[in-house]
């Protein structure tokens, strides 16, 4: 009996891989050097080729698919406390680290070197987002360390290393070094004043004994740890836990389990305990949420960025998927409703990546320019809350763009969106940030009057903008019942500060159309945008250079 065929693969995209991640991004490549990091533009056009690439994509699957293995014993009994990962994931943390993602500002101290960083991790982020973390924290923890002199003269010509070499210290030949972190306790989560780790002080006074247990530790495979814990069951201090003394013995830092996580599957997090755990003091005994706060800064700093790629690569496959599906007779991507939604999906990308961009150069002025610091103090934790929450539900949409295709694990975006929330909730979720804001303003009202200084800049551009900033500034002074509200008055806060941005550096289409959807008469969900917006010209500027809409 003769067979027929059933199977054939029509109308389908082809696989959107070997494509230039930045050259293929307007938004990306005119905020680099607008805000001071165009010196580094053909590193990060490297970078993005890279990241683009079919095989580095894949990386990216496989270290997802294939999640790290926790070892606590080996084969005899002996306690060894090592986490397995899977050569992607290796190859991923070496070529992120060949680049500087880790340390470019603290290698490389000149203007622009957050901007340009900023991008690296904003193109890492679409491929492969689980690596961000140790990178994220090893690059945050300089500042910590440089206040402890002996410290970061032992320490910090590891972390500057470009050399990734994922042995253990004191591995012969090492020269590298990862830092990860261990703050949250079970019985506190985000308040870390109610931890119940102890330090002891031995002899000499200069190092310390831990005792107690961490709900969180993150990347557990690095070399040391930034942690807290009570001198005297009272002072909370932050301490620096080395996986290896110095003396060459293994430190006790034992493994408990792994958490079983909803995305960032790739990068191991866990939870451990100290028991008698040496470790060195990192700033004054009392003073340890004051010592890891810049650290918590440079975390939140990529929490954007970060979050700010997600949604760039969300976008990006809905327009590729958009521009080659046909559906009830004409292509996707004429249609309107769906023209609606891209533009609407791009205009959220591009707001979330000139917001990181420009908080990369407050980083960069900061230390030479007081109101760059005030202003990167709160737009940070603005930033932080509004970027990140608006991540998941800019995922989801473009995933629905895709319909079941965009559903299933063959796709990059069911990871996309379980990894979005991460960035939500690691270094102080939706509350704990909103709160933050109203600390700044209320302790720093310097903090305040630069981000009210930045928004101002666009004044008179807008019609829309003038009228939301008006009402903004009315709703700032006036301070009763703030706490209720904290949420509201970030969300307008980061919405000024987007329009702001766009009003004063992306093409008039965009901008107009942001105002209008965010400031002015849009709906509540993506592909609402008010008649009179310029589709084409946002989906043009959106689309890979590689081939535009139409």
């Amino acid at each position: 009996m003769a067979t027929r065929a059933t199977h054939e693969v029509l109308n389908q995209p082809p696989p959107l891989e070997d494509v230039n991640l930045f050259e293929g991004d307007a938004a990306l490549g005119e905020g680099l050097v607008r805000e001071g990091g165009g010196w580094a533009e053909e590193r990060v056009r490297a970078f993005g080729g890279l990241v683009g690439s079919a095989r580095f994509l894949e990386l990216g699957r496989q270290a997802n698919r294939h999640t790290p293995e926790l070892r606590t014993h080996d084969r005899f009994g002996h306690r060894i406390d090592e986490v397995e990962f899977h050569p992607a994931w290796h190859e991923v943390m070496g070529a992120a680290m060949a680049h500087g993602l880790h340390n470019l500002p603290w290698r490389e101290p000149r203007p622009g070197a957050h901007v340009a960083r900023g991008a690296l991790q904003f193109l890492l982020a679409q491929a492969e987002s689980g690596s961000c973390c140790p990178l994220t924290m090893t690059f945050a923890c300089v500042p910590a360390l440089r206040h402890e002199k002996a410290l970061a003269e032992e320490w910090e010509p590891r972390l500057l290393s470009c050399d990734y070499d994922p042995r253990p210290i004191p591995a012969a030949g090492k020269r590298s070094a990862l830092l990860g972190m261990a703050m949250t306790e079970k019985q506190g989560g985000s308040d870390v004043r109610a931890n119940t780790t102890r330090a002891r002080a031995l002899e000499g006074g200069e190092a310390f004994e831990l005792v107690g247990h961490k709900w969180f530790c993150s990347a557990p495979m690095s070399d040391a740890f930034l942690t807290l814990a009570k001198i005297d069951g009272e002072a909370l201090t932050c301490f620096l836990v080395p996986r290896w003394r110095p003396d060459g013995t293994r430190n006790p830092i034992h493994i408990q389990r792994l958490k079983d996580k909803l995305g960032n599957r790739s990068n191991a997090s866990s939870e451990v305990e100290f028991p008698g755990t040496w470790a060195r003091r990192v700033g004054p005994p009392g003073r340890g949420v004051r010592s890891i706060m810049e650290m918590v800064q440079h975390t939140r700093l990529d929490c954007v960025s970060g979050s700010a790629g997600l949604m760039r690569q969300a976008a990006t496959q809905a327009l590729h998927h958009a521009r080659h599906r046909d559906a009830f007779g004409r292509r996707l991507w004429e249609q309107p409703l769906m023209r609606n939604v891209l533009a609407d999906l791009a205009l959220e990308a591009e707001a979330a990546t000139a917001l990181a961009l420009r908080l990369g150069r407050a980083f960069d002025e900061a230390p030479g320019d007081p109101g760059e610091r005030a202003f990167a103090r709160i737009a940070t934790a603005v930033a932080k809350y509004w970027v990140c929450k608006r991540a998941p539900h800019m995922i989801y949409e473009a995933m629905e763009c895709l319909g079941g295709g965009g559903y299933v694990e063959e796709s990059i975006l069911p990871r996309l969106y379980r990894e979005a929330p991460v960035n939500a909730i690691w270094e102080g979720s939706g509350n704990v940030i909103a709160l933050d804001v109203l600390r700044a303003m209320a302790r720093e009202p310097e903090a305040l009057d630069a981000l009210l200084g930045e928004l101002r800049l666009a004044g008179g551009a807008d019609r829309r903008f003038d009228a939301w900033l008006a009402r903004l500034e009315a709703e700032l002074a006036d301070r009763d019942g703030a706490e209720g509200r904290a949420r509201r008055l970030v969300e307008c806060l980061a919405l000024a500060l987007q329009a702001s941005l766009l009003l004063r550096g992306a093409p008039a289409a965009v901008a107009d159309a942001f105002c209008a959807g965010r400031l002015g008469e849009g709906g509540l969900a993506f592909g609402t945008l008010p008649p009179g917006a310029d589709l084409h010209a946002i989906l043009e500027r959106a689309a890979l250079r590689s081939g535009g809409l139409g």
